[in-house]
């Protein structure tokens, strides 16, 4: 197991905490990373882009002139894609670009996540994290103190003063550890874990 210190608010290390190897000591490979990560992605998509077929589009039920003596090309709806305002040939549809990832390699990739905040010295181990009242200041004196910045904070239970204080702060988000996924920890520079949610975690990737 990892020794890993463990801060109080005002960055002064109160203790040390075991990191079990299974979870933060497992190879890193980064095609499982960006294959989740792609999953992340695609999954968030909304995928509502969509375009009207000629069977769609109003009007068209009369045809536009006659068949013979115009000198023009034959035509028998104004709906026709040839047409300005006529339906797309092939035009998107609404649809889902969700996919999945099975369950293992998404476990095995959020343990892989963990495991390079550790390597890289980014990972930060907080005792607890109550703050009394919603104050932003104060919020920005503790990161400061910890000397974090672009963090993603882990939680184990509702904190709303935290949430509250933190959500005008650019760079910085707050999540319960039930949320934790691998996009969002890749995508800060500094993991902050409050101790319980080690163990909540743990419980968790073990399981």
């Amino acid at each position: 197991m990892a020794l890993q210190d463990v801060y109080n608010i005002d960055g002064i290390k109160v203790s040390e905490i075991d990191l079990t190897d299974e979870i933060f000591s497992v190879p890193v490979k980064q095609h499982v990373l960006n294959e989740v990560v792609a999953m992340q992605l695609a999954n968030r998509r909304a995928g509502t882009v969509a375009a009207k077929g000629r069977s769609e589009v109003r009007g068209g039920g009369q045809k536009p002139y006659r068949q013979k003596g115009t000198g023009r090309a034959r035509a028998g709806s104004r709906r026709s894609p040839l047409w300005r305002g006529g339906g797309v040939v092939f035009g998107p549809k609404p649809r889902s670009y969700a996919y999945k990832v099975p369950k293992r390699v998404r476990k095995q990739a959020l343990k892989m996540a963990l495991t390079n905040k550790l390597q890289e010295n980014t990972l930060i181990v907080v005792d607890k994290l109550d703050l009394e009242t919603v104050k932003t200041k104060r919020f920005v004196e503790i990161m400061g103190a910890l000397r974090a910045s672009k963090a993603l904070i882990v939680i184990d239970r509702k904190l709303a003063n935290l949430e509250l204080s933190s959500r005008n702060v650019a760079g910085v988000k707050v999540v319960r550890s039930e949320g934790l996924n691998v996009y969002d920890i890749l995508k800060f520079k500094h993991l902050i874990l409050l101790e319980p949610s080690v163990k909540q975690l743990e419980g968790k990737l073990l399981s």
